[in-house]
């Protein structure tokens, strides 16, 4: 499945690929500049390199990108990656995918978790066997948490500092 970018107001997600995952945990931006984008001084940021393995890890367990991996969020006003989005993986045999986000300090309140997570998780409905979208977030993050409310997703409970989310797909 060729998987395009996501547009949005304010927003354009792209797919990661491998190539692009490990160029940014190397610290070079060659492949950010080959998509005519702009490098901000703060993204990559610490968050984003640490779950660049992760990305690159699920996206060599498919041959091409699926949708269901990493996605750069960047922003359309200067074309400037300005944090990731995405999912864990294919959906489980609940039809459940997990999704998480994460947007450089300075963006943040601007809305734009929200705009990139609901083009996600709108994104994901579309997708055949997707019946639910799942998150989880530290308790004490209410920024991330207030995403999730918006997000029509509700708390299915605490553990381990962390609260779990759900929405199911409409109509299941």
């Amino acid at each position: 499945m060729m998987v395009t970018r996501i547009a949005t107001g304010r927003l354009i997600l792209i797919p990661f690929t491998r190539r692009l995952a490990s160029s940014l945990l190397d610290g070079n931006s060659e492949e950010l500049l080959k998509l005519a984008l702009n490098v901000h001084d703060a993204w990559p940021d610490t968050e984003t390199l640490e779950t660049l393995p992760k990305i690159i890890k699920n996206l060599e367990a498919v041959p091409e990108p699926t949708g269901f991996e990493s996605w750069i969020i960047v922003k359309r006003e200067g074309m400037i990656g300005i944090g990731d989005a995405g999912f864990k993986g294919l959906p489980n045999a609940a039809g459940e995918v997990d999704i998480g986000y994460s947007i450089i300090a300075p963006e943040w309140r601007k809305g734009y978790g929200y705009e990139a997570a609901r083009a996600l998780l709108d994104w994901a409905f579309t997708q055949p066997g997707v019946r639910a979208v799942t998150a989880e977030c530290l308790t004490d993050n209410r920024g991330s948490a207030r995403i999730l409310e918006k997000l029509g997703m509700s708390q299915l409970g605490r553990e381990d500092g962390m609260i779990h989310w759900r929405v199911g797909k409409p109509g299941y």
